[in-house]
């Protein structure tokens, strides 16, 4: 066989390894009468290596499911299983070990306006056990040469556009090479070129590392970056059409 044979096997052997597992996720807000259920009946699968879409309206649980996976809240009633942890019951240890492993992208990006962008990225990896300063610092000029930033690592936050922002943001979030990366609407205050560059960065970084991307947008002009496509409306999810994996790539 040819190492190219071998090769993609393996590549494919590891798309098939589950890296999010949700069953019969329900979750609520409130207490008593107040009690609202937010989520029905989720069942959600996302593997290794895929870039998956989950589209909806407001209001519809988008976020809400989002959090739940990244481990930001506990999960409530059914099964939500990320990278072979139970997290619903979960202690808050768990939820820690989990969100160690994921690197999360916010609409508002949620950059340190005290900090330069390389200093922002940095502060990501210093969250890692057994990484020198010096090499985190190496780590983080990288990162933000990758995002086209090279010439903006000692700018503050103030002093760049959104795009550049952005940019930032995917640097953090990739820089310790997570298996997961959770993006909630990291298009929705981006014109229409800046907010494509930044998806296709996001993809191209996180495809070169290996590990699974969910995106949480509004944006139609995104879609064909996506390997899947789901819905969620009124709390429940279904499957949106399949994106061919090679459009616009």
């Amino acid at each position: 066989m040819t190492n190219d044979y071998l090769l993609c096997k393996k590549i494919m052997k590891k798309n098939g390894i589950p890296v999010v597992e949700i069953r019969n996720l329900n979750h609520f807000f409130g207490e008593g009468n107040l009690r609202k259920q937010i989520l029905f009946e989720i069942n959600l699968t996302l593997k290794s290596g895929e870039v998956v879409i989950m589209k909806g309206p407001s209001g519809s649980g988008k976020t809400t499911l989002l959090t739940l996976m990244g481990g930001l809240r506990a999960s409530q009633s059914g099964s939500m299983r990320v990278f072979g942890e139970e997290l619903v019951g979960a202690k808050q240890q768990q939820l820690i070990k989990v969100r160690r492993n994921i690197g999360y992208i916010f609409q508002a990006h949620n950059l340190l306006e005290c900090l330069t962008a390389r200093q922002n990225v940095q502060m990501s990896i210093e969250l890692q056990n057994g990484i020198s300063p010096t090499e985190a610092k190496a780590k983080s000029l990288q990162m933000l040469a990758a995002v086209g930033l090279e010439d903006r690592v000692n700018y503050y936050p103030q002093k760049l556009s959104g795009g550049q922002k952005q940019r930032v943001a995917i640097a953090r979030a990739l820089v310790s090479h997570p298996r997961m990366v959770l993006a909630d609407e990291p298009t929705a205050a981006l014109d229409s070129k800046s907010g494509r560059d930044v998806v296709e960065l996001m993809q191209k970084l996180a495809k070169e590392q290996g590990c699974t991307i969910l995106i949480v947008t509004h944006d139609n002009r995104i879609l064909d970056v996506a390997d899947r496509i789901v819905e969620l409306e009124d709390g429940r999810l279904r499957e949106g059409s399949l994106v061919d994996s090679f459009i616009g790539r």
